[in-house]
């Protein structure tokens, strides 16, 4: 992330609104479950949130320096801090009752490697498990805020079909002002 991405993303303003708007519409209506993968997970505000409605958190975080942080910040809880690759992903088979990933998508650098992850996703699921997650719409604060940062936006047109393609079923996208929200399952 670049500096002032970073700087945005500790932002109280963006802490507020994860809590107060995104989060609860993001999993309205939705039971995550026990065991709960949240991928891309940056500086822990959503897991912050998550921790607290789930028993066990398992957060997978690419950036060495952040999982270092999140892994300090959480040791003692329900979390479990990994770095890795949210396309090549360190768990077993069926392992989650949910996999989570929120504002993440658009930076996996590639449709092809996104698809990879929503195959992964799939793979760590239960059966009858939940994949969720919200990303951003295009819009110039969006392209402003990623200068110098991977911005590989997903378009919500085509996201129930690339779903399907990983395996899911009962895909779901719905649009919000300035993001959408995604959820589909593993089928038994």
């Amino acid at each position: 992330m670049n500096r002032f991405h970073l700087w945005f993303c500790q932002s109280d303003h963006w802490r507020r609104k994860t809590r107060n708007e995104i989060l609860p519409w993001a999993l309205d209506g939705i039971d995550v479950g026990e065991f709960v993968l949240e991928v891309g997970p940056g500086l822990g505000i959503t897991t912050d949130w998550l921790r607290h409605r789930s028993k066990q958190i398992d957060a997978l975080e690419v950036d060495p320096a952040l999982a270092d942080t999140l892994q300090r910040r959480f040791a003692g809880t329900n979390v479990n801090v990994r770095c890795g690759d949210a396309t090549n992903m360190p768990y077993d088979n069926g392992r989650f009752s949910a996999v989570v990933s929120f504002t993440m998508l658009h930076h996996i650098p590639s449709p092809e490697l996104q698809d990879h992850f929503f195959r992964e996703a799939h793979r760590v699921l239960q059966s009858g498990g939940v994949f969720i997650g919200v990303d951003s719409l295009p819009s110039f604060l969006m392209r402003l805020v990623h200068l110098g940062d991977t911005l590989t936006l997903v378009s919500p047109d085509s996201l129930n079909q690339r779903l399907e393609s990983a395996g899911f079923t009962e895909p779901d996208v719905e649009l919000g002002s300035s993001r959408f929200r995604f959820s589909a399952k593993r089928s038994s």
